[in-house]
């Protein structure tokens, strides 16, 4: 039996990196490009075989954690076009939760950035002297708005949140992230590295149960740093896409972040660079062979 074509699905929206078709009235198909985006530009340049690293990566979390998920098949489902295999998902349809819930377990990006300004994350007070990457005594939920496309993401209080989705819902949402945060950061340790922290997406399914959605601890959506190098007070060294940040930000690139011009392409070096580190993510993660993954090669 030969699979469907893409253009046989509905196209419904397009993100940063991912594309949305529906399968059917209960299934959509999830697909990750080779995209990548920087400080709320969608950068001219791709990053070869990304969106497989990243479909690699959440469907060996998504088999980790404990928290339901929204997977409706396997990574080779007959219902994926050949043109997207290995990088796409068939899904389960849900009523999307307004609210991207963040785990942090230690002080960086813009948690940083908060509490420089008012000593607290999100509303959490904490305590003085913390510097760039302190760890937490205990990881902080930390939610925040989602933003449209070239718009950046406020953090929010968990009154707020209780104010978007109400008291037991957003209980639900701050537990479940914390949970599976733990779960997933404490395996990373026994590899070598450290999540400073991710951010999740949830939905709720037809029975009203929440349910783990979108990708889950990608180098996209987690900070990855590798636990034999770290040290509080400096800025980490990284698997995932602050190496991109950092370059564009640095002096090589010539990019003003504060002007109105969109980031400069990435040089040769810088993507295959980046590529080599999402794959050390997705290897030292997992203990698999990015070669064994599903689909085809760059």
């Amino acid at each position: 039996m030969s699979r469907p074509a893409l253009s046989d699905y509905q196209h419904l929206a397009s993100g940063k990196v991912r594309e949305l078709y529906r399968v059917d009235d209960k299934h959509l198909l999830f697909v990750a490009t080779d995209r990548i985006s920087a400080f709320d530009y969608i950068l001219d340049s791709q990053i070869p075989d990304k969106g497989r690293i990243l479909t690699a990566m959440s469907v060996f979390f998504f088999d980790l954690v404990e928290a339901p998920n929204h997977l409706a098949g396997p990574p080779d489902d007959p219902r994926i076009p050949d043109e997207v295999l290995g990088r796409a998902l068939v899904v389960r349809q849900l009523k999307m939760m307004p609210i991207e819930c963040v785990a942090r377990g230690y002080l960086t990006g813009s948690g940083l950035l908060d509490y420089q300004r008012s000593g607290s994350v999100c509303g959490i007070p904490l305590p003085p002297g913390l510097v760039e990457a302190s760890k937490f005594a205990n990881p902080l939920f930390t939610p925040a708005t989602k933003a449209e496309i070239g718009e950046h993401d406020e953090n929010i209080s968990f009154a707020r949140v209780i104010d978007l989705v109400g008291p037991v819902r957003a209980g639900q949402l701050r537990d479940r992230t914390l949970q599976t945060y733990v779960q997933a950061a404490d395996h990373a340790l026994t590899k070598g590295i450290i999540i400073a922290d991710t951010k999740f997406e949830f939905g709720v399914d037809e029975h009203d149960n929440l349910v783990l959605a979108d990708e889950v601890f990608t180098p996209d959506s987690s900070r990855y740093w590798p636990a034999d190098h770290y040290r509080a007070g400096v800025v980490q060294e990284s698997f995932d896409k602050q190496f991109v940040r950092n370059w564009l930000t640095g002096p090589e690139s010539g990019w003003d972040r504060a002007g109105t011009e969109p980031p400069p392409p990435l040089p040769d070096d810088i993507i295959a660079a980046t590529r080599a580190r999402y794959v050390e993510a997705y290897e030292r993660i997992s203990g698999l062979s990015f070669d064994d993954w599903v689909g085809p090669g760059v």
